[in-house]
């Protein structure tokens, strides 16, 4: 199985487990003399069952990005880059979009408000920051479909 097929496999286990969640908690209560739905009980084997697949499917990904080396680095490092730049690039975003919230001035003895930083520089940035993200992500989405577990 390669690791993109693994993700996708843990999605849907993830899924599945919520939806048990709700099918449990809908045959939780019953009112007296009557019957739930589904058995509790079966309903319990169940998750457990989709429990421990989903986590031997996430330890088997985890060790496979950890042993998987693209670039020098393993994809591990390449995930943990591509997660920081996500945060970054939203960071400026947000930055950048409070620099453009100056206020007006209805008349010249109101405090002018000016931008500590330079919006355009802060565009480049971004725009850097996001072509290596983009960069970075398809390094990731290439190799888990070359890379088996």
């Amino acid at each position: 199985m390669k690791i993109a097929e693994a993700l996708q496999e843990r999605a849907a286990l993830a899924k599945k487990i919520d939806r048990i969640s709700v099918r449990l908690n809908s045959n939780a209560l019953v009112q007296e003399g009557e019957k739930p739905q589904e058995d509790p009980a079966m309903l319990m084997n169940e998750l457990n069952e989709s429990v421990a697949q989903l986590e031997k499917l996430i330890s088997d990904i985890n060790i496979a990005n950890c042993k998987t080396i693209v670039n020098g680095k393993s994809l591990t490092e390449h995930i943990a880059h591509k997660d920081c730049l996500v945060k970054k690039i939203s960071v400026l975003q947000s930055l950048e979009q409070n620099s453009n919230n100056l206020a007006r001035r209805a008349s010249h003895s109101e405090i002018k408000i000016f931008a500590t930083i330079d919006a355009s520089d802060l565009q480049k940035q971004i725009d850097s920051l996001s072509k290596e993200l983009r960069l970075t992500d398809n390094l990731i989405q290439e190799t888990n479909w070359k890379t088996e577990i």
